[in-house]
């Protein structure tokens, strides 16, 4: 058996005991090092300066609006939200609004139980001289892949917006909201 897979059968092992300490610490929490070693460095990460790993802490479920207070037809009652965004990106967004000074490279998800999804992000300080130096990542110290999740920039992002596969189909070129929001 390969070394990472058995660095992953471990990490199964260890889950259920990790997840309650998981559960009682903040929703977005630097960590020393990654969970899951092998996912982490296929999507980019070397244990050098300059590169963070951060784990969210998502809520599963639908997603809802405030309830109307004042009249309206029973039509637009509705409270329902559809966001149209995957967990894994709703959870890069959050790393990046907690952490400005970093941008975030790749995510991927560790865990899930009853109320939480759990996911890894792999962050980078730009300013770093380490960063600026290396050219496998000094592409991201670039003003155009400035603030990447927000933009819809990132893998996860791109998936959920149905940008994988191309075809003339897909009402989602050159946006969303260019095609009436038909994209999803």
């Amino acid at each position: 058996m390969a070394a990472y897979k058995l660095i992953k059968k471990s990490i199964r092992e260890n889950l259920k005991e990790k997840l309650p300490g998981w559960r009682n610490q903040n929703a977005v929490v630097k960590i020393e090092k990654p969970t899951d070693i092998g996912r982490a460095r296929t999507l980019g990460y070397k244990a050098k300066k300059g590169i963070v790993i951060v784990r969210v802490r998502i809520k599963r479920g639908g997603h809802k609006r405030p309830r109307p207070r004042k009249g309206r037809r029973s039509k637009n009652l509705t409270i329902r939200k559809v966001l149209k965004m995957s967990y894994q990106w709703i959870a890069e967004n959050r790393a990046a609004r907690k952490f400005t000074n970093l941008e975030v490279l790749n995510s991927y998800k560790i865990a899930k139980d009853g109320k939480s999804y759990f996911f890894e992000i792999i962050m980078i300080d730009t300013q770093r001289p380490e960063i600026i130096k290396d050219k496998n990542y000094n592409w991201i110290t670039k003003n155009k892949n400035k603030q990447r999740p927000e933009r819809g920039l990132t893998t996860a992002a791109k998936k959920s917006r149905g940008l994988r596969t191309k075809s003339r189909q897909m009402k989602v070129r050159p946006s969303s909201r260019a095609n009436m929001r038909q994209g999803k």
